[in-house]
């Protein structure tokens, strides 16, 4: 198993291509409306794109309109940290990939979505990876 806490800044830009490095390592955001994932309905599980662990299923996505994926709740609560971010000048919470700290997006709660949680996942496709598979629900 890898520590991820050991790979350099270095050895990330190797790994990562520059797009992918700025959103996931150094908590950048991709243009809404642009990413892979966003209109996306396929069957599958979401994967953190920098090191694999799997992060979100398809059955809980759903469409927020917000121009980048959005879910309800994560695989499990493990799989994640949620961290204050109070840059930009103004306060939210960003969702990291708890097996290797990149930055996958930013979680919201109270906008009246009709889902289970209350809770909008807003994750960059770009951090993202989808393995097409049939999902139990």
């Amino acid at each position: 198993m890898t520590d991820f806490t050991l790979i350099t800044n270095d050895q990330w830009r190797k790994r990562l291509s520059p797009q992918e490095y700025h959103v996931l390592r150094e908590a950048g955001t991709e243009a809404p409306h642009t990413g892979e994932y966003t209109d996306t309905t396929t069957e599958g599980v979401y994967s953190c794109r920098a090191c694999g662990e799997e992060i979100f299923r398809s059955t809980e996505k759903f469409e927020s309109h917000c121009g980048w994926p959005s879910f309800f709740s994560p695989l499990a609560g493990d799989r994640i940290i949620e961290r204050v971010d109070d840059s930009l000048g103004m306060r939210r919470v960003e969702v990291l990939c708890a097996n290797c700290g990149s930055h996958l997006g930013h979680v919201f709660e109270g906008e009246g979505y009709g889902t289970p949680t209350d809770l909008r996942y807003c994750i960059n496709s770009i951090s993202l990876k989808l393995e097409e598979k049939p999902v139990a629900k």
